[in-house]
């Protein structure tokens, strides 16, 4: 008889640990690297069938921040190339990923435009060090992900419920710089800028 696998130890939660920050990720060739210079916003697991199919995996795990808190590192020959897809809105999502070898590293959704990154966690040196705030979408979870004691949603969440009060006030500081960028494009779908 197999015996019942370990539980995690108990961690704080990431935003109560200012020394865990910065962390460093990238592309598996290394080419592009970046930097999170701040706790996320939040940090979502994604059971959608769109984020299945993009990752190739049963989930993705995406940790939500300002784009001024993402720093890629300047290096002229390794920008990552982007390219719009489509999303589940129909407003679609910008991918920024590795020329070389394919990674998605982070990206941008329409509801907030370039203003935020959504960091593909896995591309973290250290992805142990974010874990997720809430499961999103499990109505597509596959089968055998358990979510005992987990905090989960059928769909998405009401943000002023689920965010911490610090995201919710950093939300906030970013809602003129989000208005400002739908009036400049018109309300526009994403395109492979950002905007």
């Amino acid at each position: 008889m197999a015996s019942p696998p370990p539980q995690p130890p108990s961690t704080p939660h990431y935003s109560t640990l200012p020394s865990l920050f910065p962390l460093t990720g990238g592309c598996v060739c290394r080419k592009i690297r970046y930097t999170i210079l701040a706790a996320p916003l939040a940090v979502n697991c994604c059971h959608c069938r769109w984020c299945q199919r993009e990752t190739g995996a049963s989930f993705a795990l995406n940790a939500i921040l300002e784009a001024q808190h993402v720093r890629h590192a300047p290096s002229p020959a390794a920008q990552p190339i982007l390219s719009t897809i489509p999303s589940v809105s129909g407003a679609g999502q910008t991918l920024a990923r590795c020329l070389d070898c394919g990674v998605v590293m982070w990206s941008n959704y329409a509801f907030h435009g370039p203003l935020t990154r959504i960091v593909r966690v896995g591309t973290l040196d250290e992805p142990d060090a974010l874990r997720p705030d809430a499961h999103i979408f499990t109505e597509s979870k596959q089968p055998w992900v358990e979510l005992s004691g987990e905090r989960a949603f059928v769909g998405y969440y009401d943000v002023e419920k689920v965010w911490r009060r610090e995201s919710l006030e950093r939300l906030e500081v970013l809602k003129p710089e989000v208005e400002r960028w739908r009036r400049e494009t018109g309300g526009k779908k994403m395109d492979a800028l950002g905007g």
